[in-house]
């Protein structure tokens, strides 16, 4: 009966371990910026957004659908951010929504990425 518990429970471990994986994100920093590449020229106060520009907003959306895949795309954010000239934080704060798309958190270098939710 104990032999059967200690089996159960190791089982378990291994189901647990296993699974974990699967709860990182999968939206890496190469195609986040990938997709917003088409709104620099809008991120530092162009005129904009482009159609390109909204169509890279739409797909990061699509593709950052989970909360550790949100946390991902806003640290990635956050990285890229701070290699762009002269950005426009105002722009970049209004570019979800200039291109007709909700996220649960400001495009912004000051977000708390630990705090998305799904």
């Amino acid at each position: 009966m104990a032999s059967l518990r200690v089996t159960c429970m190791v089982a378990l471990i291994c189901m647990v371990m296993v699974s974990a994986p699967m709860a990182e994100a999968s939206v890496s920093c190469g195609a986040v910026t990938g997709y917003l590449v088409p709104c620099i020229t809008y991120l530092q106060g162009g005129p904009g957004p482009s159609p390109a520009c909204c169509g890279g907003v739409r797909k990061l959306n699509a593709a950052a659908a989970t909360t550790p895949d949100r946390k991902a795309a806003c640290n990635c954010l956050k990285g890229a951010a701070g290699s762009i000239a002269r950005l426009n934080n105002n722009a970049a704060a209004a570019l979800p929504g200039k291109c007709g798309v909700r996220i649960p958190y400001k495009f912004s270098t000051s977000t708390n990425c630990n705090s998305i939710k799904f």
